[in-house]
């Protein structure tokens, strides 16, 4: 039986699956010592739920998709809108390096996809379904090429298994980032930040409303009790200001909107995410270059973190661990493998090529993000790791532009070639 809910229950599910998570996160030390992010935790708990109901009653639940893709394509514009090109000069020679070191993954991805899939008698096309095209690419770049590869090829249930893939991806990605960030910050002597006695007003606010933070008492995250007593001290995120911000969302996403169905088809096709970041990139430095206009970052900020809570959470309401279990032993033996390339990768290339300190331990959490599912799954890691440590500015601007700028062109030009090649 199947149980189709709309926007409505949907994003009460979601807000549920939050709140489960940041409830096993504060009770469950393991949660928070290996810093498994609150929508993971809560998720992965909801898609048990889910898959006990199917498999016992035989219900399967259909979530409102435009709601998700809403709130992804916010979380991007959010990140295109706090994007100051005074900003992005910073990322200079690590943003170029960091690409490398991706673009050296996606092929070594694929590699192992083709050659495993080849040697356990699976299609070599499949081998770049459990390569690239569902792990790095996402479940977007996964039904894009689901379709093509079923359509062109003849490869049947490409875009089912692309979109399983992709879904185990997104969770694999999530579970492992934050350990291995613990490892390799654990090996500089690195200590868990104790919390400030005296924070400053931002940081009493940021902590108390960070729904990614594992510090929710009120020793930790402050009394906002201080601001009110001093309300000129700083702006605070009121219905004026968040009409204001919102606006500037939607700007992005018409703007996304528009471009999408302009490229389709054209060489410079991109995923509607990225036109939502460049249309965010492109408000950004009009309004505050031409017309001298004082963006609001903490608001945009709160907006793009509330949305990529939201996305996470109902992506992995969505998850139907059935799919998974109905997936042949060898394409499980391909996930498997891949998870631990992965985790090798970003211990020897990642971590060291980006300098051995904390910045790459943080970027390599990012890394296992968006190599195994999605950019958000990146922040999601790097958001649950800085706030437990150390803030890290690099990581933070460089992952955001190379997972949403540079990833998907590398990748489609990559996968063009390998469906090129004589052996596939």
């Amino acid at each position: 039986m199947e149980i189709t809910l709309n926007g409505y229950y949907t994003l009460i599910l979601a807000t549920l699956v939050l709140l489960l998570g940041r409830f096993l996160v504060r009770r469950v030390k393991f949660l928070e010592d290996f810093n498994i992010p609150e929508p993971v935790a809560g998720g992965l708990v909801a898609a048990v739920v889910v898959y006990i109901l199917n498999m016992v009653w035989g219900y399967s639940f259909n979530f409102h998709q435009g709601l998700q893709t809403a709130t992804m394509l916010m979380f991007f514009a959010s990140i295109g809108l706090s994007a100051d090109f005074s900003r992005l000069k910073a990322g200079g020679t690590p943003l170029l390096i960091f690409t490398i070191v991706v673009s050296v993954f996606i092929v070594l991805q694929d590699v192992v996809g083709v050659a495993m899939a080849s040697a356990l008698g699976l299609d070599p096309l499949l081998g770049l379904v459990t390569g690239s095209i569902a792990l790095t690419g996402g479940h977007g770049t996964a039904g894009a090429w689901g379709i093509t590869l079923e359509q062109d090829y003849g490869v049947v249930g490409a875009t089912t298994l692309g979109i399983a893939v992709a879904t185990y991806g997104l969770v694999a990605g999530g579970i492992v980032g934050g350990p291995v960030a613990r490892r390799l910050i654990n090996r500089l002597g690195l200590k868990p930040t104790p919390a400030n006695p005296d924070p400053s007003d931002i940081e009493k606010v940021a902590g108390a409303q960070s729904l990614y933070s594992t510090k929710h008492d009120e020793e930790s995250a402050g009394s906002n009790k201080d601001i009110f007593e001093r309300p000129d001290s700083m702006r605070f995120i009121t219905a004026s200001s968040t009409i204001e911000t919102l606006a500037l969302f939607a700007g992005a996403l018409a703007f996304a909107d528009v471009m999408a169905i302009v490229a389709e088809g054209t060489w410079f096709e991109l995923p509607t995410f990225v036109w939502a970041l460049a249309g965010g990139v492109i408000i950004r430095n009009v309004l505050t270059m031409v017309f001298n206009f004082e963006m609001f970052d903490r608001s945009i900020d709160v907006l793009g973190n509330a949305s990529l809570s939201l996305f996470l959470a109902m992506a992995l309401l969505s998850l139907k661990l059935w799919q998974l279990t109905d997936l042949a032993g060898p394409v499980l033996i391909i996930l498997v493998v891949q998870t631990i390339i992965m985790i090798i990768y970003v211990y020897l290339i990642t971590f060291k090529v980006m300098g051995k300190d904390y910045d790459a331990a943080v970027l390599s959490a990012g890394h296992c993000g968006f190599g195994m599912g999605a950019t958000p799954t990146a922040i999601a890691n790097m958001q649950a790791v800085t706030d437990r440590y150390l803030p890290s500015p690099k990581a933070f601007l460089i992952v955001p532009m190379v997972g949403a700028f540079f990833v998907d062109i590398v990748n489609a030009t990559i996968l063009q070639i390998f469906t090129k090649l004589p052996f596939m």
